[in-house]
């Protein structure tokens, strides 16, 4: 399961930041997981709850906001969030397309104290 090292590395991105803000600890991570990215919501949470023990991270809120992807058609111009995995323009149908949004996974915030 990759959300183990997906975990770690978010654990030890926390680290860093609240060192370098002089944080004694972490009380809210907040993730953004495009739906393409290959990251397991449920999986990380449940892998997030595990490592985050003994950590800065130990008492912190793991906040999950789920990106859809998001699309632009070099057809017709439009801009929009797809509701299915069919990668097709849904104002025009042509299948010349790029994904803007909703392939990776972001650190988007941390609350520290």
């Amino acid at each position: 399961m990759h959300e183990y090292s997906i975990v770690q590395s978010l654990i030890d991105s926390c680290e860093e930041h609240a060192r370098k803000n002089n944080a004694k600890k972490v009380t809210k991570v907040v993730v953004k997981i495009g739906i393409l990215s290959g990251v397991e919501p449920h999986l990380l949470h449940k892998a997030y709850e595990m490592f985050r023990l003994g950590t800065i991270c130990h008492e912190a809120e793991l906040v999950l906001n789920l990106q859809k992807v998001k699309v632009h058609c070099n057809v017709c111009g439009v801009v929009e969030e797809l509701d299915k995995n069919e990668f097709i323009c849904p104002k025009c149908g042509s299948y010349d397309i790029k994904v803007l949004d909703g392939e990776e996974m972001y650190l988007m915030s941390l609350e520290l104290e």
